[in-house]
């Protein structure tokens, strides 16, 4: 059964293998990191911990018995009891209500272990994967989301108050 973990200096190998394997599946929908995301993979994964060591983000990897990575689901920008998610799933295991159950999951999370009353999250309008996962999740559209948010794409944002969730 996956498991959601806090993102630990442990994870780093799985991480980068998952991000490696996933990545034009990924280029797909959201823009591609860049070949420099790789080559200093170390040095940015580091500051992923020390930003989660002071609160500003919370990430968490959703880990395979084998120990891989299955999903990464962030919430950055923790501030005034908000954040912003971000998340994305292996390949392997889309149409599969992953990213949906997982998503909830780390709602409920944000609620009890950080505190958090909104979390939002931008969505392109071609992604209709992610509007599904969003809205099963019980995230509701709130308006535009511009190119600045969406990596040069336009879409929506959706948010999801986590005083109602079940």
């Amino acid at each position: 059964m996956p498991e959601l973990k806090r993102l630990h200096a442990t994870h780093a190998p799985a991480v980068l293998a998952f991000e490696l394997a996933n990545r034009t599946y990924f280029a797909a929908s959201v823009p591609d990191r860049g070949d420099d995301y790789f080559d200093r993979f170390t040095e940015r994964y580091d500051a992923l911990l020390a930003e989660q060591e002071a609160g500003v983000c919370a990430f968490y990897v959703l880990v395979a018995e084998d120990g891989s990575v299955l999903g990464r689901f962030n919430l950055i920008d923790i501030e005034h009891r908000t954040a912003e998610l971000g998340y994305r799933v292996a390949e392997h295991v889309t149409g599969r209500g992953v990213a949906t159950a997982t998503v909830r999951e780390l709602c409920r999370l944000a609620a009890q272990r950080h505190g958090l009353r909104t979390v939002r999250a931008a969505c392109a309008h071609d992604n209709t994967a992610s509007h599904r996962v969003l809205t099963k999740a019980g995230f509701v559209p709130i308006g535009p989301a511009g190119q600045e948010d969406l990596g040069g794409k336009r879409g929506t944002w959706y948010q999801c108050d986590l005083a109602f969730l079940p």
